[in-house]
């Protein structure tokens, strides 16, 4: 029987072995799986607990003193965390060598992310910056003209910014070029719409804003104390250290909170009513129907010994519920898209601006998400779908002339007074 060549004798060479290439979502580091060890069995992971502690508290301090301070204060917030964010992400794909031979290239990005921001927070304030000015003539008509002719000056401003590109086209640099240009539009498309909601989210009632965000912090550190401590099994591939104990700990735990935290906001008005204007100071307004509490009698079978015979549940809890499911089931996945982002691009973190947390990018990648959530389900569900006299007034000062507004104040007089004699 006739022996393989290649059946390795003496002397001669053995054959090449073929080495599979990786795959570039493979971090390069390897990463532990959590098997059948506790996370609290790691000493080391007591340290990175202690910094992301600390920085927690600094955090949840600094948010509560600006929560404290009003809506205008919160929407400069949310400015400086996307600023924060767009520039962890414009980096990402940066290559200084090439940056070097495009000058001023770099700054074409920030024109089309401040483009759109003008755009976005003009079709979302312009309403309320009416009414701040309505009682100044000047400033009145500055900002009727802005408003009128707001959408073609943003229109303009991209086109501008469309042209400067094409004409900073340079040879050999046309694939970085347009991968720019598209990872740009991808951020603003992905990163600054989606957050774009949170303001629309705080001009509705601080409320609106500060519940979503809450639950999702109160998830993230549920999640992170349960995994910490009883995490076993693992939860999904692209986050190891994501446990399902951890996973359902947070879970449970955002939902009851959801319906506690909503009665403890819900009974303070500065945080329930709308800002219609974009003026400073604390709101007093009549809370509506969600904010006025329900009294429940506590059943017979109720231990005499506790101290409540009746129970007061305000109705906006039962909606803080869906918040809380959709914050500890749905939201997380916001956190699993940007391991899966981070795996591709081979890199821990987005950044390094929070010790202990990463990047700013890795702090709101869940609160995108709810946030666009909050929206729509406030929007849906919450929100009155009839117009009313205040809605129509906004539309009034918003959309007609000075000239037509008088026009229609003449002709609404002579209606009212024509119905009125035919009463009488």
């Amino acid at each position: 029987m006739q022996k393989d060549s290649n059946s390795g004798a003496p002397g001669t060479p053995s054959p090449r072995l073929r080495r599979r290439r990786g795959s570039n979502e493979v971090p390069g580091e390897v990463v532990k799986a959590n098997g059948a060890h506790l996370l609290v069995e790691d000493r080391n992971k007591y340290k990175s607990m202690l910094i992301r502690f600390y920085s927690t508290l600094w955090m949840i301090g600094g948010f509560a003193f600006i929560i404290y301070m009003g809506h205008l204060y919160i929407w400069a917030m949310v400015v400086v965390i996307q600023i924060f964010m767009v520039k962890e992400l414009f980096n990402l794909l940066r290559r200084a060598q090439e940056d070097k031979q495009l000058p001023g290239f770099r700054i074409l990005n920030w024109h089309f992310f401040f483009t759109a921001m003008l755009f976005v927070y003009g079709r979302i304030l312009s309403q309320r910056l009416v009414n701040t000015v309505t009682s100044d003539k000047f400033l009145y008509k500055l900002v009727s003209r802005f408003i009128k002719y707001h959408m073609v000056t943003c229109y303009f401003l991209y086109i501008a910014g469309f042209v400067w590109f094409i004409l900073t086209l340079k040879k050999k640099r046309y694939k970085y070029q347009f991968g720019q240009f598209a990872w740009t539009h991808m951020i603003l498309i992905v990163v600054f719409t989606q957050s774009s909601f949170t303001v629309a989210n705080i001009f509705e009632g601080i409320f609106w804003f500060l519940l979503p965000a809450s639950l999702i912090v109160i998830n993230d550190i549920a999640a992170y104390i349960f995994g910490f401590f009883f995490g076993k099994t693992p939860l999904i591939k692209l986050s190891p250290k994501k446990t399902w104990e951890g996973f359902i700990g947070g879970s449970v735990t955002t939902i009851i909170s959801a319906f506690l935290l909503a009665n403890i906001f819900g009974r303070f008005r500065w945080l329930t009513c709308p800002r219609k204007d974009l003026s400073v100071g604390w709101l007093n307004c009549d809370p509506g129907p969600l904010f006025k509490p329900d009294y429940f009698t506590v059943p017979e079978w109720f231990p005499s010994w506790l101290p409540w015979r009746e129970i007061s549940v305000l109705p906006v809890q039962w909606h803080a519920m869906w918040l809380g499911l959709f914050a500890s089931i749905i939201a997380p996945f916001g956190g699993f898209f940007a391991s899966g982002f981070k795996r591709a691009f081979k890199i821990k973190d987005f950044g390094d601006s929070i010790p202990g947390h990463g990047g700013m990018t890795d702090r709101m990648d869940c609160q995108m998400v709810m946030a666009v959530f909050a929206y729509i389900y406030h929007q849906s569900f919450v929100a009155p779908q009839n117009l009313s006299v205040e809605m129509i007034l906004d539309q009034i000062i918003m959309n007609l002339s000075f000239e037509e507004q008088q026009v229609l104040y003449s002709n609404l007089g002579q209606i009212i007074g024509d119905k009125i004699f035919g009463e009488s």
